[in-house]
């Protein structure tokens, strides 16, 4: 039997298949009580990334959760606030991106043309609408590599609902004033000074492993006296933007800390 039929065009392969079947008196039995594969369109993959299964959220959304949502993300989002770990004070944690994820950013930032992180981590940065950031960062937006609207997708997709869960009485309004991957290095920015955030409130996904890829770091709550470190990869800390929680990143020792941030709801 072939795949092929004259009267079919390749669009129509399936109704060619079933055409030919029948002409060659196979009998076939269809059920859809399992699934067994699907299709993957392929129309926006590109020779100039390495991952592009990272932009493929809107086309491929379930391949895109498979990869990229962490295993455990499910059991959350139908939790009940008491049952999220609060390592601080109105600051939760939950799963949130998988170790593929972490990964693959990090090599598709760290392969691109020059170092796409040069020139940030100054006050004067022409990728923001004012032109001038008070507290910077060594950083790549995500305006830069074209991927804001699917991570607001992800923000909309999979942090909303857990949001609802942490904070009841408000909902995300489905926007982000930045969303970024941050870079700490021993050789270059180590810290971060005392900050609020221009959000309602806030996501800081770790992207690497305390301990084995960097020593120190870490997210310090200064109203609080609450430290945060040892992240696992993909694990999201969430928390309010501003006026109750002003925080730091606190010195890295060794190493290379990635960090992804994303400012909601400013």
């Amino acid at each position: 039997v072939s795949y092929s039929h004259k009267k079919y065009d390749d669009s129509n392969y399936d109704v060619g298949f079933s055409a030919n079947a029948r002409a060659n008196n196979v009998f076939l039995h269809m059920v859809n009580i399992k699934q067994h594969g699907h299709l993957k369109r392929m129309e926006n993959y590109t020779d100039t990334r390495f991952h592009n299964d990272l932009w493929q959220i809107f086309i491929n959304p379930n391949d895109w959760k498979l990869n990229y949502i962490h295993v455990d993300y499910d059991k959350w989002v139908t939790k009940d606030r008491p049952e999220f770990a609060q390592p601080c004070p109105d600051v939760y944690h939950f799963p949130l991106l998988s170790k593929k994820f972490s990964w693959h950013i990090i090599h598709e930032l760290e392969s691109m043309p020059g170092d796409v992180f040069e020139g940030s981590g100054i006050n004067n940065d022409a990728r923001l609408q004012g032109g001038y950031e008070n507290v910077p960062t060594v950083d790549v937006h995500f305006t830069q590599i074209n991927f804001q609207q699917e991570w607001l997708k992800v923000l909309r997709d999979y942090v909303g609902p857990i949001q609802r869960r942490v904070y009841e009485g408000y909902s995300f309004h489905g926007s982000a004033f930045l969303s970024f991957v941050v870079k700490y290095h021993e050789q270059g920015q180590r810290k971060l000074v005392p900050h609020h955030d221009h959000s309602t409130f806030t996501t800081n996904t770790a992207l690497n492993r305390q301990g084995v890829d960097y020593q120190g770091g870490g997210s310090y709550f200064i109203r609080q006296n609450c430290l945060v470190r040892d992240v696992e990869i993909g694990w999201t800390l969430i928390h309010p933007g501003r006026l109750t929680h002003y925080h730091e990143g606190k010195e890295i020792t060794r190493g290379t800390r990635y960090i992804l941030v994303s400012f909601n709801d400013p």
